[in-house]
């Protein structure tokens, strides 16, 4: 293995002679070049200017004083970058085509003459951007091109006069079928933008914390219980989400009540609500589900995806399903967002018919909110389970109360979990740290009350917020919770780099694995993981096989984004977010020791061929390469700067 080590001279010139040994005299060439990198690739302004100053993302810098006499390529890059280049839709593609003329009603445009985009199919296409190759995946695959004109393949499917050819036997075989579940509609946007949408249930729960309680205390404790009436009428157990009884007993006398149907008619005062009953009522209809009643959620042993913010969307989520993921999750959704309708959150919610087991993580800090948001995606979109983020470590989310924040304000804490567990009718799971301080673990402590105050599963990542991603995560610790937690599963996160890991994880009594991102191999730089586990080897994968994954997201993205201009950038964008962690995965047959481990940087080194050696460069000039034998060539004013500045540079 050693025999592939390199200089980075010597890398980037390989790389620039597109595989061809560089000679000695473009090592000058090179450090030229390097200076005048583009603004895409450069470090932000910021960076340099506030390198005293605390990071963004919280974490103090060390060492203050020995940085200043030390060059500044030399400071660690952490945290995100805020301030990096955001590329609009008018950067790539000035004159864009009405929607109303791709769907072929021009005549019925919304805003007629004050349209600001062209109506004249013959105008846009003069200044249409060339297509970017022959084959058009959605006409591959569904037989019709919904994009028609504007797609970016359009020579594929368009015929004389710029008229969209339809493959009518293909079409037939998809017609009615819903590939992607979650949308939202117009109509429940509408109703939650003018706060029309019902959530009584919530509304019950909350009134019940502002009364003051027996014990003379302030409203604000949560107990489990409203009063011995609402129980009744709610049908539910005695204290609400309590786990510790198995019988889950029902008070005697107790009559199921109509007030609990999903579309109640309006009596009295009340709202009604949004749903809509179709067909037959039924029991379930009618009568509220007790805990023990729940749908369980079966997934003890399975490999859990966890989920990625920016990058785990669902392209890359059919990925891993296609390399043996079990359970996959949505990104992180903020709850107030998801309350207010905006399309941007309502999208982390979707999901594809190939994932079996898929489940939504929100993210809020108060009782209210997040109920109310539980309460709406209970009766909006279809879930297995609700995840509760209570790891999240960046200081957006913490200084809210949010994340982490949560394990420091047990009683908010506490509302949470009772609340959004008296108005779901899917499991509640909930995703902690080990704590928010480096050395004060706290978290053996939260999960037995976690369990008593309902929720299905837990799920450990053995690393406080102050360590962030970094160090290894405390398995033995994680060990021990699990043994606390029981019989309430616990899933263990952290460090799950091979499937030799992943035994270990087993060992230690864990009910199950989550793999995440943040450590130099997970889920993000190498989704093939799943199929090593469940193998149970090292695959020494090629570059060429590397290559196919990147093209099947590709085509999974224009799926999902669309194949015009737009979809075509979006996709771009994410697939660029990606191989800022892909590059960090080092080939299994050049490694001198088996596996990988946590933290390990590799020094330059040569791939075995060129493709593979490109695949290691962590200079966006050779993602974008990448992402051009992929999706075309970038827009002449194109810039991307990767989210992580530990993934950003040179």
């Amino acid at each position: 293995p050693r025999r592939f080590l390199a200089s980075k001279e010597q890398f980037h010139a390989y790389l620039r002679a597109g595989g061809r040994a560089g000679g000695e005299g473009e090592e000058e060439e090179e450090e030229k070049k390097e200076e005048e990198v583009g603004r895409c690739q450069s470090e932000p302004p910021a960076k340099r200017v506030k390198s005293e100053e605390p990071g963004e993302d919280g974490e103090s810098r060390e060492d203050a004083g020995a940085e200043e006499k030390e060059p500044a390529e030399r400071k660690r890059a952490r945290g995100q970058n805020k301030s990096r280049p955001c590329m609009k839709p008018n950067h790539y593609e000035p004159s864009r085509l009405c929607p109303s003329v791709t769907q072929g009603c021009a005549e019925k445009c919304y805003f007629g003459p004050r349209c600001r985009f062209l109506h004249d199919v013959g105008e846009y296409m003069a200044t249409k951007p060339a297509d970017l190759g022959r084959s058009c995946v959605l006409f591959k695959t569904f037989g019709k091109c919904i994009y028609g004109v504007t797609c970016r393949f359009a020579q594929a499917h368009l015929g004389d006069g710029y008229q969209n050819v339809i493959n009518v036997d293909l079409a037939k075989q998809w017609e009615g079928k819903s590939l992607v579940r979650n949308n939202l509609s117009k109509e429940l946007q509408h109703q939650l933008r003018k706060r029309k949408f019902s959530f009584r249930k919530a509304e019950e729960y909350l009134r019940a914390l502002a009364k003051p309680h027996g014990d003379g205390g302030k409203g604000g404790k949560a107990t489990g219980r409203s009063t011995e009436e609402q129980e009744v009428s709610n049908c539910t157990t005695p204290q609400e989400g309590l786990g510790d009884s198995p019988e889950c007993p029902v008070l005697p006398g107790e009559d199921p009540k109509p007030d609990t149907l999903q579309s109640p008619s309006p009596t009295g005062g009340e709202e009604a609500s949004p749903m809509k009953t179709v067909g037959p009522v039924t029991d379930e209809d009618m009568i509220k589900l007790r805990s023990c009643e729940k749908r369980k959620l079966e997934i003890q042993g399975k490999l859990y995806l966890a989920p990625l913010t920016t990058c785990g969307n669902l392209p890359f989520r059919r990925i891993c399903k296609r390399f043996g993921a079990d359970v996959t999750c949505g990104e992180m959704a903020v709850c107030t967002n998801l309350l207010q309708g905006q399309s941007s959150e309502w999208a982390l919610l979707k999901r594809h018919h190939t994932e079996d087991i898929f489940g939504v993580q929100l993210e809020g800090a108060f009782p209210d909110t997040m109920t109310k948001c539980a309460e709406l995606l209970n009766q909006t979109i279809e879930v297995d389970f609700v995840d509760i983020n209570v790891g999240c470590p960046i200081d957006l989310v913490y200084k809210k109360g949010g994340g982490c924040a949560l394990m420091t304000r047990s009683n908010k804490f506490e509302q949470i979990v009772r609340g959004m567990n008296s108005v779901l009718d899917v499991p509640l799971t909930v995703k902690i740290r080990t704590g928010v301080q480096e050395k004060i673990n706290v978290a053996h402590k939260i999960i037995p009350k976690i369990r008593e105050w309902g929720a299905s599963m837990v799920t450990l990542h053995g690393r406080s917020r102050e360590q962030r991603y970094t160090r290894g995560a405390d398995w033995d610790y994680i060990a021990q919770c699990a043994k606390i937690a029981s019989p309430m599963p616990l899933f263990g996160n952290g460090d799950i780099l091979s499937y030799e890991d992943a035994n270990r994880a087993m060992e230690m009594g864990v009910s199950g694995i989550m793999i995440a991102r943040q450590v130099p191999v997970g889920a993000l730089i190498k989704p093939w993981l799943f199929t090593e586990i469940k193998e149970q080897r090292h695959w020494d994968i090629s570059s060429s096989e590397r290559f196919d994954i990147l093209q099947d997201f590709t085509n999974y993205g224009l799926e999902h984004w669309g194949s015009d201009t737009q979809g075509v950038e979006k996709t771009r964008k994410f697939l660029l977010e990606w191989l800022s962690f892909l590059c960090r995965y080092i080939p299994v047959g050049l490694l001198e020791h088996l596996p990988q481990k946590i933290n390990e940087r590799p020094p330059y080194y040569m791939g075995r061929d060129y493709l593979e050696t490109l695949m290691a460069s962590q200079n966006v000039s050779d993602w974008i390469k990448i992402s051009e034998l992929l999706l075309g060539p970038v827009p002449t004013s194109f810039t991307f700067l990767p989210k992580h500045k530990a993934n950003s540079y040179r």
